[in-house]
């Protein structure tokens, strides 16, 4: 289901900023759509909203800044390039959550798992050499994502514990569309006042603009929600490679629907990240194998 939402969200979105092209925006109605849902949920006790205090709220609004962050940046990419060049960028995610897993959580990371990323490494530079979308605001864009998902990982997990997943994203969506909302008035606001709503009613009219921005901000909400209680159940190493292989799913989507033309060297290059993400996740199942056989022995 997490696969499956994530591919009509991506597809939805692409098509959105073909005649819409306001990242800033578009992310804001993303987060608004499911705080309402979230509020609806909550007001008909399904879940039943968890009270919060200041000092979850402090440990909440790390994570919340992250995921307004990393939102945002995707978004500006995915209007900048091809939906699937953004998530080959996308696909380094492993690298940078073993870095902080490392560094940062001071998790102790084998050199087998270090190799198993190199191949990642090499694919994305060869998929962006030669990537006919190419530009730097996409490229630099989906990086910064990249590293901001990586710390809303590692807050998120530190989060957990008092609270379950639904709630927790519920309110992390709240706190992120107030980080998100003055960003948008700033840098969008004047051009969409001036002729960024009325081109896009002019071009689809009004009643499937306001549809498409609902649904795609419903698809996004339910595709998160997903992939948040999924990482309650699973390590952030081990949630950033269900990441990457979602992306297989998109990329290969995009392509068929969108019809973007690659060139050979992005799809060998795009082919051997995605093989070293395959890697690094059997190689990281058998040591998780490894230690569970050791704690029952």
């Amino acid at each position: 289901m997490w696969y499956f939402l994530n591919v009509i969200f991506n597809i939805l979105n692409k098509k959105i900023y073909n005649y819409f092209p306001y990242p800033y925006f578009v992310s804001v109605i993303h987060l608004f759509v499911g705080v309402v849902y979230c509020l609806a949920s909550w007001s008909v006790g399904l879940p039943k909203r968890a009270p919060i205090d200041s000092k979850l709220l402090k440990v909440l609004i790390p994570v919340a800044v992250c995921h307004a962050l990393g939102h945002v940046t995707s978004n500006v990419s995915f209007a900048a390039v091809a939906v699937s060049f953004t998530h080959t960028i996308k696909a380094l995610e492993p690298f940078f959550n073993a870095a902080a897993s490392q560094f940062i959580l001071g998790q102790s990371i084998p050199g087998t798992l270090w190799l198993s990323l190199a191949p990642v490494v090499l694919g994305v530079a060869m998929a962006s050499l030669t990537e006919l979308s190419f530009n730097w605001l996409g490229f630099i864009s989906a990086m910064i994502s990249n590293i901001s998902f990586t710390y809303r990982s590692i807050f998120s997990k530190k989060a957990m514990t008092d609270m379950d997943s639904t709630n927790v994203y519920a309110y992390i969506s709240i706190i992120a569309l107030f980080v998100c909302i003055p960003p948008a008035i700033i840098v969008e606001g004047p051009q969409l006042l001036k002729h960024g709503f009325s081109d896009a009613i002019a071009k689809v009219g009004m009643t499937k603009f306001i549809s498409d921005l609902f649904w795609v901000g419903m698809f996004y909400h339910l595709y998160n929600q997903l992939a948040t209680n999924t990482l309650e159940r699973v390590a952030p190493l081990t949630h950033a490679v269900g990441n990457v292989l979602k992306r297989v799913f998109v990329i290969g989507f995009s392509i068929v629907i969108f019809g973007n033309k690659i060139s050979t060297q992005t799809g060998i290059g795009t082919g051997i990240a995605i093989a070293g993400v395959a890697m690094y996740s059997i190689i990281k199942a058998k040591i998780e194998e490894e230690k569970r056989k050791g704690k029952t022995a």
